[in-house]
């Protein structure tokens, strides 16, 4: 059969995000989905200053830099003991470490979508057939679980015999990894090597558990996500079943002893109102329930997420869009605990809220789900990949003295970890980007995030392009064409950013101190028109023609933040913004230390962009007061100094130095970092 036969038409957000078949391998009519559809990211060209580099750093260095590093690590090897090819010991702490060769999988297959590569290809194709021949007759394969050596004991999350500990075991994690490459590596490639491997494990999977027979529950949630794409793309109905039978076995006491909050596994989810626990296995638990309600239509779910949505961007999201306050469980804490210095706010974690609030966007049409989509991916996200591409955060702090080893035993980026889930979660989430500028629902065109470049969208019977010209996030002009294959009636909907309201978060947790007189206009062909508000976009409905210009105006002035009074660690404490991006100071612009720094709210600031800097960057440049020892050893002297905050994302590419997000507005002697 012919490669293009084997294709399937696909709608794919790649990444994380969410795979639509509107065909598949069996024929399968889905009468239930999201009622906003996202552009697939093959869809979507961006060319951009900011975005596009990133994408090109992960393509050329990341993807090959870490499947080298999976390779010397032994996660490749393993599957080759494993199948008795050779012999040897697991290799590595962990026995999830086959999802980081999964995951690489999948993020090099996006990249093949867009950009063929023969040499790539081939070598997925070797990997692979490594992996299949790792696979028992059954379908089974956990490579840390059938290697049988002296090192087991050393192996954290070894699950011998099978399902024998589902709560640290992670082989159904393993699974969701895996499902989540195969399905990638087909609708890039459209060879079913991998795909295979997928469908053979998810049919042991489903004669094993489900009602009736083995009613335990992942400990960490992601198998539930990979099934869902399996059930897009074969059509077979039980895997999506398979999927919804561990959400709702989970809180349930007669299935399973339960393994309490931190794996969210304390009451039934559709009971669930706070975010608690490890916080990665939460978003991508939430993000499982959106693709579950969208397919299934269970109210009760969206319900569930609605509540818990409102409480954590209420009381436990960090300015950065991150989430996960303690290093203890790597999970939330408790509301309002949004400590600095210490914060987690994992990498995974962050990626696993933008999924989230994707899907949350697909089912409501709503743009505050977008606000914090585009927090995390321009700030907590971004922090947690250096600008080269081979260093990597796990933890991304809101402050840092550094001195303290927060990142897994170093107080910078690292270019591996043992456990190096975020590295390889990084590499498959980035080309996925541009899966999020664009959606549509009936005659209604969503422009989401604002990203030089183009997209195509198919709106009922014409095919409408969509090309912008920006240079945000630095600056908040936006010119975007409008280019109907023929001219028609519909809605172009135009994000107005909750930053740009007046508002940083959709709620209370954060507000702008500095009130900014400047609006957002908006022009059709040069003409100003009204804002015509709905959920947070600016709606145009016009009869569309080829050329037809929409420039939306962004004004994009410095904000001063300040904190819900109840947050205690950021009180008397100001951050700064300007657009999306949330900033820092770092000691290597600021006389080498910043904690003895205080920004009075009447302390003029101006945006400067300095192309010499990380590629080019808006960084804010002033004045602050300096405090410093006074000759007698005793007292404390205030100096004037300069000043300079850069984008948070780009901290910790010079010196290890100190670095603060939230700084004192007032003088204060107690200066201790938090």
């Amino acid at each position: 059969m012919e490669r293009k036969s084997l294709l399937i038409v696909v709608v794919v957000l790649a990444g994380l995000g969410i795979c639509f078949a509107s065909g598949a391998l069996v024929a399968n009519e889905t009468k239930k989905d999201y009622p906003v559809q996202p552009v697939p990211f093959t869809d979507v060209r961006i060319t951009d200053e900011f975005w596009s580099p990133r994408l090109e750093t992960n393509r050329k260095v990341t993807i090959p830099y870490d499947f080298k590093k999976c390779e010397e690590t032994g996660r490749m090897e393993n599957f080759d003991v494993a199948s008795g090819r050779k012999e040897g010991v697991f290799q590595g702490k962990f026995g999830f470490n086959d999802t980081d060769v999964y995951k690489v999988i999948e993020g090099a297959s996006y990249s093949l979508r867009l950009y063929p590569d023969a040499e790539l290809e081939k070598y997925l194709d070797l990997l692979i057939a490594k992996i299949a021949t790792a696979q028992t007759e059954d379908g089974y394969i956990y490579t840390a679980g059938q290697i049988k050596t002296k090192a087991e004991k050393q192996v954290w999350c070894l699950s011998e015999p099978r399902w024998s500990d589902l709560r640290n075991g992670h082989e159904l994690y393993n699974s969701g990894h895996m499902y989540e490459a195969a399905v990638a590596h087909y609708q890039a490639t459209g060879k079913r090597s991998f795909l295979d491997v997928a469908i053979k494990n998810a049919d042991l999977l489903c004669r094993v558990f489900g009602p009736g027979k083995n009613q335990g529950v992942p400990g960490h949630q992601e198998v539930e996500i990979g099934l869902v794409k399996l059930y897009r793309v074969t059509g077979n109905e039980k895997y999506l079943k398979l999927a919804k039978f561990f959400l709702d076995e989970r809180g349930n006491a007669d299935g399973h002893k339960l393994y309490g909050p931190y794996n969210q596994d304390h009451e039934p989810v559709v009971e669930q109102s706070e975010a608690v626990g490890h916080a990665v296995r939460a978003g991508y638990m939430y993000s499982a329930m959106a693709d579950v309600a969208a397919l299934t239509g269970d109210a009760d779910y969206i319900k569930a997420m609605n509540r818990i949505w409102e409480n954590v961007v209420s009381r436990k999201l960090y300015l950065t869009g991150g989430i996960g306050a303690r290093h203890r469980g790597e999970s939330f804490g408790d509301n309002y605990e949004l400590p600095n210095k210490t914060a987690y706010n994992e990498t995974c974690a962050a990626i696993a809220n933008a999924m989230w609030n994707h899907r949350l966007f697909l089912l409501h049409g709503d743009a505050k789900y977008i606000d914090v989509l585009e927090r995390v991916i321009y700030n907590g996200f971004l922090s947690g990949i250096s600008l080269g591409g081979d260093e990597f955060f796990y933890p991304n702090p809101l402050a840092s003295d550094g001195r303290y080893k927060f990142n897994k035993g170093s107080a910078t980026r690292s270019p591996w970890f043992d456990c190096s889930c975020c590295p390889t979660n990084v590499v498959r989430f980035m080309p996925s980007l541009p899966g999020y500028v664009y959606a549509h629902r009936d005659d209604v065109l969503y422009v989401n995030l604002f990203v030089g470049g183009s997209g195509t969208v198919k709106m009922k019977a014409n095919m409408v392009q969509l090309k912008q010209q920006t240079r945000y996030p630095w600056d908040g002009h936006v010119k975007i064409t409008v280019e109907p294959e023929r001219s028609d009636e519909f809605s172009v909907y135009v994000r107005i950013p909750g930053w740009a309201q007046g508002k940083p978060v959709p709620s209370d947790l954060y507000r702008y101190l500095n009130k900014s007189d400047k609006k957002v206009t908006l022009r059709v062909n040069g003409e100003s028109i009204a804002l015509d508000m709905e959920k947070g976009f600016a709606r145009i409905s016009r009869r569309w023609k080829k050329g037809d210009v929409i420039e939306l105006n962004l004004p994009m002035p410095i904000r001063r933040v300040v904190c819900n009074e109840k947050v205690k660690e950021n009180a008397g404490h100001i951050a700064l913004e300007r657009g999306p991006i949330v900033y820092c100071a770092e000691g290597a612009d600021n006389g080498g230390q910043v904690f003895n720094i205080v920004l009075p709210d009447d302390m003029p600031l101006e945006a400067e962009y300095r192309k010499d800097m990380f590629g080019g960057v808006t960084v804010i440049a002033g004045k602050a007061s300096g405090l410093y020892p006074g000759e007698d050893g005793e007292s404390v002297v205030t100096k004037e100094q300069s000043f300079l905050a850069i984008p948070y994302y780009a901290w910790s590419h010079r010196d290890v130095g100190e670095m603060a997000v939230w700084l004192p507005r007032r003088v204060s002697l107690n200066f201790d970092v938090q």
